[in-house]
């Protein structure tokens, strides 16, 4: 009788019939069970149906079950091999294991859910182990088809993270700090980018990664200040399964994780000089130990650290191990605060517009002139995090297409009004003429009104009284026209 092809199909081999019917009653409601008294008959079956499990008595007339069972495995090795056995020789378990590849030995008198147990086990083996075949198959043949993939995402990750997309004026100080970065990401040393909390130093790093032969490998990002030296240690260099308390498993480190591509090492002036120690070596030997381990682990790794602290100074105070600055800092990159950039808020503030509000649930959302003079006024001490924190609650509080200014928290509203401009502007003169004094004030003040009006020469003309011919000659007059 052919069983139904949705169930899988058991085969039982015994030569008694109540054994058979037994085992056909413990297993008919999961399998399609087929019965045969001998070798002779199970090769009929065998021959005419996939058999996802054989149980096989170990002794019956003719032949034994180990050696039926090998036959099985040489010509259906597909088919799950299992025998059933009133005797324990120790010879026929040996044998049946190396030779005919048996996957359980089952002890008469069986129970019949421990049974029933094996065979779904046994089952289910031979489907995952089949599965397995058809996608290693699969992966065989379709390797030009993951390569593609895998280019296409790349090429988007490079067009995301392109150095273009740091957002900056023409003329920016950025644009220098950018260059150098582009230029140096293509030179596989070690690079320290200094800068002030929320400068963005992490988006430098990733353009800079994905601007470098290592691009297709993967970029880690660790904060050096958020752990303490044990904890950082096997974050960064992995540990073994009771290497300390709570270490039940082994642990990949993240230098083994970044292996052929770039480990960020954000705030490594915050480490002890013990971790530094460590870490110094890890980067003159390439390679690591984790916490545990007796053997080191080779690894590829271009390291990018990024601290908002004066670390030459710290390497004088004693805080920072000379010899590890030497070997992270093969080229400094500063990034300047945004108080120091205040042409570049407008188009960060546009484009952190133009992420936050789809995230929030939001259609395009503008930025009103009043919102931009708000954020031009303030002094920005908290960078550009600060900045996206504003325009996320600006966007939140905000109703129609576009965010006014009074939608910016009480400190930004009320805040150091001109700081960010009179940073960039040159100080009062302490000497000179009263003319030459009063030349400096007015170009200071031509600067401010400019800025906020995003040089539209009309508002500030009508701002300060002026023409806009006459705005024009006063721009001339004092270099402001570039």
């Amino acid at each position: 009788m052919t069983p139904p092809p949705s169930l899988p199909v058991v085969l039982v081999v015994d030569d008694e019939v109540r054994s058979q019917d037994a085992m056909r009653r413990t297993l008919d409601e999961d399998f399609a069970v087929l019965t045969a008294s001998g070798a002779d008959e199970a090769r009929v079956h065998l021959e005419r149906q996939d058999v996802s499990v054989i149980l096989c008595d170990q002794r019956m007339p003719g032949v034994t079950g180990v050696a039926f069972l090998k036959e099985v495995r040489e010509r259906w090795p597909d088919t799950v091999r299992i025998v059933i056995s009133g005797y324990t020789d120790s010879e026929d378990i040996i044998a049946g294991i190396n030779d005919a590849g048996i996957y359980q030995y089952i002890l008469k008198p069986w129970i019949p859910e421990h049974l029933l147990g094996t065979v779904r086990n046994a089952a289910e083996a031979r489907t995952l182990q089949r599965d397995m075949n058809r996608l290693d198959l699969e992966l065989r043949t379709s390797t030009p088809v993951l390569r593609q993939r895998a280019e296409r995402k790349l090429e988007r990750a490079r067009a995301t993270f392109d150095f273009d997309r740091i957002e900056r004026l023409p003329g920016s100080p950025m644009d220098g700090v950018c260059a150098l970065a582009e230029r140096m990401a293509r030179v596989d040393l070690s690079v320290l980018v200094q800068g002030e909390s929320g400068t963005g130093k992490e988006l430098l790093a990733r353009a800079m990664h994905y601007a470098s032969p290592r691009a297709a490998g993967a970029f880690v990002v660790e904060n050096c200040a958020a752990l303490t030296d044990t904890l950082l240690e096997s974050e960064l260099f992995g540990h073994k399964r009771g290497a300390f308390t709570g270490a039940f498993d082994d642990h990949v480190g993240l230098f083994q994780r970044a292996d052929g591509g770039t480990l960020f090492l954000d705030e490594i002036g915050e480490t002890s000089p013990a971790f530094q120690l460590r870490l110094l070596r890890v980067l003159q030997e390439g390679e690591v130990r984790p916490v545990g381990a007796t053997r080191v682990v080779p690894v590829d790794v271009r390291v990018i650290a990024a601290t908002h602290r004066d670390l030459e100074q710290r390497v004088r105070d004693g805080l920072f191990r000379e010899d590890l600055y030497y070997r992270i800092a093969c080229v400094t990159l500063t990034v300047p605060p945004l108080r120091e950039r205040s042409g570049d808020i407008g188009p960060i503030a546009r484009r952190l517009l133009a992420d936050v509000a789809p995230a929030l649930g939001r259609g395009p959302v503008q930025l009103a002139d009043e919102a931009l003079a708000a954020l031009l006024a303030y002094p920005w001490p908290g960078n550009i995090r600060e900045l996206r924190n504003e325009i996320s609650r600006a966007v939140a509080l905000s109703d129609g297409d576009e965010v006014g200014a009074a939608a910016f928290s009480s400190r930004v509203l009320q805040g150091q009004a001109g700081r960010s401009v009179q940073a960039q502007s040159p100080a009062l003169p302490s000497s000179g003429t009263l003319v030459e004094r009063l030349d400096a004030v007015e170009a200071m003040l031509l600067r401010e009104t400019l800025l906020r009006h995003r040089w539209n020469k009309t508002r500030a003309a009508a701002e300060l009284g002026l023409s806009r011919v006459g705005l024009r000659g006063k721009m001339k007059r004092f270099g402001l026209e570039d």
